[in-house]
This record gives structure tokens, C-alpha cells and sequence, in this order.
């Protein structure tokens, strides 16, 4: 079995702040105060955990070098400066590509956890392929006063959700290091890990990026409401299984303050690894919030998350869920790319799926044998697309300020004019388009005719039928909700409510809703910043799929002769995803689904 050597990112602190103030004075005027009897806290038992023979220096077993520190200033973390150190093992060689891992808080937690030892034999005893080891520490902004405290970025950086620390790490440090050593860009090679803030941010960094890291051990995670950290176990049991291996390790006494338990919290961590189907294992203690039963634990750990090395760490099968929509081994593929943005997908009565790129102002095909066609020229940046009961193909053009249709030969016919228009659903002999400049919604029929049903909207954008059509659902994109309006006999909307309840990035003000479709059970699956957020019929998310590409999600719809295939457009490219369900075509008839399980 042939090795690749690793490479390890350590982070850890850089000490710039000046000593803690004394309290003596205020401790003495506290006691001279009579203060009632308080119940002592029962204090944690002592911890005591046998040191590793993989711990200690082992004769015959070279030792590997520590360089730095070397001081770093980031431009991702815009001010920061901080220091980073690189192990580099005995007999390393250059002309293999080296693995990662990422340790937060650095050389403190490399020197408690006995990083470089645990490495030095490990390495040499085969368990792991050799390893270099980069320590690196959380940013400070330094004070433009002498007086002044800097400004001390560990919890952003380490608490906050999103992409930015791996960013960070791909963008700067990793390429840094990769001056001097031989990395590996294959995530497959990469383990990250920390101790408290520093096990949130190794988490966060490979759930954000399994495409940098796959890896994880967490020790004393905080995944309490310090940042948005709480809401990890919600997201891990609602976003389809991701390619990355953890192990957890905590104890029954960690902190319990205003942010929450810690413990509490890690147990709803493995809970939901578990439930989602995960690689995941676990060593609970008694300890408190220190380093001692990770440090004990952690030859043990690294062995686990290497143990079938270089065998890769891919996609779980997951659990099944309530929303049955996921088929093994199916995920997004590229249909079409090039193009400079898309949207606005509908499938024809055969299953052929049309999408336009506006900028482009075209309108393109993608036949029943998978090739794409141009469909239309001259568009007018149009956007919105649905097929009609008349077999054409109707168009949102927002140049023109129009509705229009077009017939086989792609020749266009105007139906609407003088107003805004973003995106429609055709229920027969009538229809609904969304209009954002005016911050309204418009019925209209096939004929030409037109009116207002309703407004104030901050910026309405997707909208489609209940498969029933009984409700109207509508996006706004500006919002955190979708809206739900009751179809009324004569097509005028009623009983207008918050609906769709959707989930939002850490960074996010809104959700970025756009289009959407529904299939035949009734769900409703919404284009999203984070992805498409899959909802029931009573407006609950279910399962988010992961965001097919990078660039705007726009838009989904179901196509193929069966109408089992998603077809999302998000950025310049359309992609596509069998799943086991089916869509519907809005202008052929309602579709009563089953009752909801409430």
C-alpha cells in the first residue's frame, strides 16, 4: 500500500494583552459585607488519566522540528497579526506531497496535547503517514493607543459560522506553508481539529469546506449560543450528509453559563451525527472544561480518523428521512456551463427542460438526450419561464416590460405589457406573476387581461401553485419567510400568511429565496443561499440539499419524461439530480396530494 505524507495546521493563541488587573481591593470590600450562606458547589472529581506510551519521547524514535515563530498579517481577518510555527518530522521528504492537519490554538495546545511527540510516533510507527505540523494562532488587531487593549479575534474567528476560517487557512496560511513543503491538495489528506472555540472552528472549517477537509476531532466543542454555534445539530439533520469523519470528546462537568451547556450541547452533536448517518465516535469523561482527557485520548483519536488511510472519506449513505428524496450515490452534475446567468427553468409536456440566460438574452433547450440548444434569441433579459395548456412557452422579459410567449419555432407573441415581471405559474386559462420593482403580485389571464391581488411584498420573486392548486406560494427574497395566499374561486388571493419557515448563513440578513417548484407529496423546494431548502406542506423544513455550484441559486424545476430530475440554475451553469420523487406541471390540472402528517 503506497503513503502519502501529511502535513499538520496547529493554531493556537498569540499573547499580546497585558497581565489581568489585580481584585484584591474589591474582594476586601466584598467580605466586610454580611452575605447569607450560600451551598458550597460540589466540586468535580479529580481528574487523572494515564499518559499514552504514544505521549511520551520514546529511545530510537526520531524526533521531529519545530520552526518559529513566524509572525503572519491577514487579509482575510482584515488587522490581524498573529505568529504560526511548522513541525516538520525527522526524514521528511520533499518530493511527496504532504497531508494536513489543523490544530486551533496552536503551540499552547500543541505543547498540552503533546502534539509533536504523539506525532514523532505515530509517524514512525506507521500508524499515520509522516506529518508536518503548522501551529498557528487566532488574530489580534493591535490598538492604535499604548493604553488601549487590542482587539482579540479567537471567538470570531473560532465561534463564528461560515467559510471565512477555512478561507483563511486555503487562501493564506496553507499556500504560506506550501513554500516551504510539499502539501496535498486532496481533502482526503487534511485533518483539522482545536480544543473549546478552536473544536468549533475545526468543525465549522470541514462542514463549510469538506472539498479542504475531512478530519475532524473536536475537544470540548462549543457549540453553544456564543455565535450561532447552537445551531449545528438542527443543520446536521436537515442538510444531506456531508463527506468529513468526527470524533467528539467531552466531559460530564464542562461549563454550564450563559451561552449553555457544554455538555448538553455535545450530546445533540453525536445525537444528530448519529441520526444523519455520520462517521462519527465519541469518548465522554467526568472532567471539566480543560485539556487533560483530550491530551490522554489523543494518539487513540488521530489512529481513528486515519485508521483506513489512504482509503477516502466520501459521502455517507445517510438516514432515511421523513422526506424521502435522497438516492444513494445521486448528486448535482453539470449540465451546461459557460453561460453568464441562469434562471428561470420550466419542463414541456415531453420533459424537455428550457432555462434563459439573461444577460445573453437567450433562451436555451435541453433536449430529452441530455444536448443544449438555443431555443431563442433577442429575449429581452427575460427571466421567468413556464409552459401554458396551449403547448407555448411563456417568458417574464424585463427589458421590454412584458409577458410574452413563444411558439415551437421560438418566435414570440406578446400576452402582457407596461409592467414588471420576475417570475409566473400558469393554472390553466390563467396565471400569477411575481412583480419586485412594485413589490406586488399580479393575476392575469391568457387572453391579455390583468390586475393587482396582492402587495407589499418587500422584494416577491418565486411563485408556483400548491399541487393542488388551492394556495399560492410566493418567495421574497428580502425575507425569512415564504407567504401562503388562498386561491379564491374568481383567481383573487385571500388569507395571506408567513408560511414557509427558511434557515439563513450566519452572515446572511436574509435568505436570498428565489424560485421554487413543487412535487407530487406536496413539498415545496426553495432556492436558497444555503441551498435548496426542501419544505412540507405545512411550511417545515425537512432536508436542505447542498447549493449546486457557486454563484446565485436562482431557480429549480422538475424535468426528464418522468419528472424525477431536479434541474437547478445557479450561477453561469444548470445542473441537474435524479431523486425519488416526481414534479408536476402546474397548466395541466391540479394534483391532491396526501393528507400532512402533522
Amino acid at each position: 500500500m503506497t503513503r502519502r505524507s501529511a502535513l499538520i495546521v496547529l493554531t493556537g493563541l498569540l499573547t499580546l494583552s497585558p497581565a489581568t488587573p489585580a481584585v484584591e481591593s474589591q474582594d476586601a470590600a466584598v467580605k466586610k459585607k454580611p452575605v447569607a450562606a450560600q451551598p458550597q458547589k460540589k466540586r468535580p472529581p479529580a481528574e487523572n488519566y494515564p499518559v499514552h506510551e504514544d505521549s511520551k519521547v520514546q529511545a530510537g524514535v526520531p524526533q521531529g522540528t519545530v520552526h518559529g515563530p513566524i509572525r503572519w498579517t491577514s487579509k482575510v481577518f482584515s488587522g490581524t497579526v498573529r505568529d504560526y510555527w511548522i513541525y516538520e518530522p525527522a526524514g521528511y521528504d520533499k518530493s511527496k506531497p504532504h497531508c494536513q492537519i489543523v490544530v486551533q490554538d496552536g503551540m499552547r495546545v500543541g505543547r498540552r496535547w503533546k502534539f509533536p511527540t504523539v506525532l514523532d510516533n505515530l509517524i514512525h510507527k506507521k500508524a499515520i503517514p509522516p506529518m508536518i505540523g503548522v501551529f498557528i494562532a487566532p488574530g489580534v488587531v493591535p490598538p492604535a493607543r499604548k493604553d488601549a487593549q487590542p482587539r482579540f479575534n479567537r471567538s470570531f474567528e473560532y465561534d463564528g459560522m461560515g467559510p471565512r476560517y477555512a478561507r483563511f487557512l486555503e487562501k493564506e496560511i496553507l499556500p504560506e506553508v506550501a513554500k516551504r513543503f510539499h502539501l496535498s491538495d486532496d481533502p482526503n489528506d487534511r485533518m483539522i481539529t482545536g480544543s473549546s472555540s478552536g473544536a468549533i472552528c475545526a468543525f465549522t472549517a470541514a462542514w463549510e469546506r469538506p472539498d479542504l477537509f475531512r478530519r475532524v476531532f473536536t475537544a470540548v466543542g462549543t457549540f453553544v449560543s456564543l455565535k450561532g454555534g447552537n445551531e449545528y445539530p438542527t443543520l446536521i439533520r436537515k442538510y444531506e450528509p456531508r463527506p468529513i469523519r468526527i470524533f467528539l470528546q467531552d466531559g460530564r462537568n464542562d461549563l454550564d453559563i450563559f451561552g449553555g451547556s457544554w455538555w448538553e450541547a455535545n450530546q445533540q452533536m453525536l445525537a444528530s451525527l448519529k441520526w444523519a448517518g455520520y462517521d462519527v465516535a465519541h469518548a465522554w469523561g467526568n472532567g471539566g472544561h480543560n485539556h487533560k482527557h483530550a491530551t490522554a485520548i489523543l494518539p487513540e483519536v488521530i489512529r481513528w480518523l486515519w485508521r483506513d488511510y489512504p482509503k477516502p472519506v466520501t459521502n455517507v449513505a445517510g438516514t432515511p428521512r421523513r422526506s424521502k428524496i435522497l438516492l444513494p450515490g445521486e448528486g448535482w452534475e453539470v449540465v451546461s456551463r459557460g453561460h453568464k446567468f441562469t434562471g428561470g427553468p420550466a419542463v414541456s409536456d415531453t420533459g424537455e427542460v428550457f432555462f434563459t440566460d439573461g444577460p445573453n438574452n437567450t433562451i436555451h433547450r435541453i433536449g430529452l438526450d441530455n444536448k443544449v440548444s438555443v431555443f431563442a434569441r433577442e429575449t429581452g433579459d427575460a427571466g421567468g419561464l413556464m409552459f401554458g395548456p396551449d403547448g407555448k412557452l411563456y417568458a417574464c422579459q424585463n427589458d421590454d416590460k412584458r409577458i410574452v410567449r413563444y411558439d415551437a419555432q421560438g418566435t414570440a407573441e406578446t400576452v402582457i405589457e407596461g409592467v414588471g415581471s420576475n417570475d409566473l405559474v400558469i393554472l390553466g386559462q390563467y396565471g400569477y406573476f411575481t412583480d419586485p420593482s412594485s413589490r406586488q403580485v399580479w393575476r392575469f389571464t391568457l387572453d391579455g387581461k390583468k390586475t393587482v391581488v396582492a402587495k407589499n411584498i418587500r422584494l416577491p420573486n418565486g411563485v408556483v401553485a400548491t399541487t393542488d392548486h388551492a394556495f399560492l406560494l410566493v418567495t421574497n427574497t428580502r425575507g425569512r419567510f415564504t407567504y401562503s395566499f388562498a386561491i379564491q374561486p374568481d383567481g383573487t388571493l385571500a388569507h395571506r400568511q408567513r408560511h414557509g419557515h427558511l434557515h439563513r448563513g450566519d452572515g446572511d440578513n436574509d435568505t436570498g429565496a428565489d424560485g421554487l417548484t413543487v412535487d407530487t407529496d406536496g413539498r415545496s423546494y426553495v432556492a436558497t443561499r444555503m441551498g435548496l431548502q426542501v419544505l412540507d406542506q405545512l411550511g417545515r423544513v425537512h432536508i436542505i440539499l447542498n447549493k449546486p455550484g457557486r454563484g446565485w441559486f436562482s431557480n429549480v424545476v422538475f424535468g426528464g419524461p418522468k419528472l424525477d430530475t431536479l434541474y437547478a440554475t445557479c450561477g453561469g451553469r444548470i445542473y441537474r439530480r435524479k431523486v425519488a420523487t416526481r414534479g408536476v406541471r402546474p397548466w395541466q390540472g391540479p394534483v391532491k396530494p396526501a393528507r400532512p402528517r402533522l
